[in-house]
């Protein structure tokens, strides 16, 4: 069996506990050492083969994948953060189908909301927006049209802008072409969680020169909105007194 876990931001103790014990039960580990906390590899078992992909290939990696679930051993497939963002592992999940192997999935906490934790933040602040835009500024891998930053901009909703730290030029000038004001709060923070995050709030018009002064140029989500601003919100309706719901009447 091959299992995808996401080893979450950063933080050892922010693996899922489920993510935890399938590493302690692997036979083998295949992580990418360029981004994963290689203290998450202190769960593995000593007599354990534990593999690093930062510099495979997907043929590389999914040859290993392949033999080790012939020879009848449990695989965990280590990716930072959630999977399912930006983790490339749709194209592995497709080769192990052609080769009718089982796998499954173990999601992590991603980046944007361990930054969110550390700064106290809200995305969704009634009000203000009620939308979060994950997403990234179109570099060496292309984005459909329909989802150049600029127009994401527009909606005015919370953005956590991934795998973009080293073209903070590029996306303040996408998002105030997409109608942010200068103004806009943002907040760029790098290896969120990690023992050297860095947490710095600034501007949307401020992102190239904050990234700049603090030598900011890859591991890093930048995130932008009203919302970040922390103010100028309405109360919740979830535990206003004068608000009804399944578990409780209106107390004015």
């Amino acid at each position: 069996m091959i299992t995808f876990v996401g080893a979450g931001p950063g933080a050892v103790d922010l693996i899922t506990v489920r993510g935890m014990r399938l590493l302690e039960q692997a036979d083998v580990i295949i992580y990418d050492g360029s981004l994963v906390n290689p203290k998450l590899l202190t769960y593995a078992r000593e007599d354990a083969v534990v593999r690093d992909s930062a510099r495979m290939t997907l043929e590389e990696i999914t040859e290993l994948m392949i033999r080790a679930d012939g020879e009848g051993k449990e695989v965990v497939r280590l990716h930072t953060g959630e999977p399912s963002l930006y983790g490339a592992v749709r194209e592995q999940m497709d080769v192990l189908d052609a080769h009718g192997i089982r796998y499954e999935s173990c999601p992590g906490v991603s980046a944007c909301f361990g930054a969110a934790a550390g700064a106290d933040l809200e995305f969704t602040l009634p009000g203000v927006t009620q939308t979060l835009i994950i997403t990234r500024m179109e570099g060496k891998t292309a984005v459909p049209e329909k989802e150049k930053l600029a127009l994401l901009a527009a909606h005015r909703a919370s953005m956590a802008i991934y795998l973009s730290a080293g073209m903070l030029e590029d996306v303040s000038r996408e998002l105030i072409r997409g109608g942010l004001e200068e103004e806009t709060p943002a907040m760029i923070v790098y290896k969120a969680t990690w023992p050297e995050e860095k947490r710095i709030s600034c501007t949307v018009g401020t992102l190239a020169q904050t990234g700049a002064e603090h030598h900011i140029t890859k591991t890093a989500v930048v995130l932008v909105g009203d919302a970040m601003g922390m103010t100028g919100y309405d109360r919740s309706k979830l535990y206003d007194p004068a608000y009804s719901t399944e578990y409780r009447k209106t107390r004015v």
